[in-house]
This record gives C-alpha cells, sequence and structure tokens, in this order.
C-alpha cells in the first residue's frame, strides 16, 4: 500500500547491530497525520489523491480560504498540508489517522526534504571544479575562465555551471532502511543520511 507521512528530522546518531557493527542512522519524529481531502477519480483503477495534515496550529493564522477547508470537513487546522497518490483509496476514509504503525521495520522508505543552504559559493566548491596553477606568475587560481564560444552562439547557454547559491533545494534520498520503530512516541530509526538540518520538515513516501 502506498503512503505519504510528514514529519521533522531530530538528528543523527550510531548504533551497533549484534555483530558489532557501527551503523549511522537518524531519528526522525513521523507523525501522526490526518487525512484532510480524498480526491476520487472517475475510474476505480485510477489512482486518487490523499491530502494530509500534519501539525495543529491555531485557526487565527489561517486564511479565510484554508480555515473554510476545514471547517467544511469538521477538521482541526493544520500548519503543513501535502498530497500524495494511491491506488488503494478506497481503504482510506477523511479524517483517518495515519501514523508509523503504518510502517514495519526492514522496510525501505524514500524522504524528501529540503537541503541546508551554504549561502552563494564559488564554482568550485559548488560543482568541484579544478583550480588554476597557483605559481609561474599565473593569476588564474580561482576564476571561472571561458564560459561562452564567443560570436557564435553569442551567448551563454542555460544550465552553465558557475557560481551561485549552493544548497536549500529538495532533494530525494530512496530506499531507506528502517532500523527501529518506537510508536508511543512516534521516531523512526532510518539507516543513512536525511536532507536538511535539525528540525526541518520531511516527507516519507512508500510505494
Amino acid at each position: 500500500m502506498s503512503i505519504g507521512i510528514l514529519g521533522k528530522k531530530v538528528g543523527m546518531t550510531q548504533i551497533f547491530n549484534k555483530q558489532g557493527d557501527v551503523i549511522p542512522v537518524t531519528l526522525l519524529q513521523v507523525g501522526p497525520c490526518t487525512i484532510t481531502q480524498i480526491i476520487e477519480k472517475k475510474l476505480e483503477s485510477q489512482q486518487a489523491n490523499i491530502q494530509i495534515g500534519y501539525e495543529y496550529i491555531n485557526p487565527k493564522k489561517l486564511n479565510k480560504a484554508k480555515l473554510g477547508h476545514f471547517e467544511k470537513k469538521d477538521l482541526p487546522c493544520f500548519k503543513y498540508l501535502r498530497e500524495y497518490k494511491s491506488k488503494n483509496w478506497n481503504d482510506l476514509s477523511i479524517g483517518q489517522i495515519l501514523n508509523v504503525d503504518k510502517l514495519k521495520v526492514g522496510e525501505n522508505i524514500n524522504i524528501s526534504g529540503v537541503s541546508i543552504g551554504k549561502g552563494f559559493s564559488g564554482y568550485q566548491k559548488r560543482h568541484n571544479f579544478s583550480r588554476g596553477p597557483m605559481t609561474h606568475g599565473s593569476k588564474n587560481h580561482r576564476a571561472p575562465g571561458s564560459i561562452g564560444a564567443g560570436t557564435t552562439p553569442g551567448r551563454v547557454f542555460p544550465g552553465k555551471r558557475m557560481a551561485g547559491r549552493m544548497g536549500n533545494t529538495k532533494v530525494t534520498i530512496k530506499n531507506l532502511e528502517i532500523i527501529s520503530i518506537d510508536s508511543k512516541r512516534n521516531f523512526v530509526t532510518v539507516k543513512g543520511s536525511v536532507p536538511g538540518k535539525k528540525g526541518n520538515l520531511i516527507y516519507i513516501n512508500q510505494k
């Protein structure tokens, strides 16, 4: 069953397995999320859009459009909303709560988040370019060099790798193994790293 859940990154640590090997893990606080909307398709074989809400918020902080969206379905107000597609939408209902019980130890999940922003960076740090010579009178140490062809075509092609803002983009890490699940505190431990810094919103998807 495909499932989507929102959560937050708690931090990283390491654990030891029975063989004594060190495993780098990331601790996540996942859910609980509430299904706020189900956009059904005409054909049952098609996927339906499932909207979930995460983290309660004071209704005074919402505009009338979002407030009416929750009041119409008699649901509490949520700070974050996210949609995902599911073929098994007949088994879901509005107001149903999704939590870590939907996940199992040993399964693989995909986690999306916003990577840590590193500000304006040069082309060497951003794209791992090599530097120029440092001796023999060279003044081309960290300069980008030529960026175009000349009169023809007379422009720089889009997507040219140059200096610019680094990080702060959506990143998805696929097939992260679930190491452990704490249902009481809604904690999930996964093997490996997760994009973003501590406290960042993350989206877990499993198909």
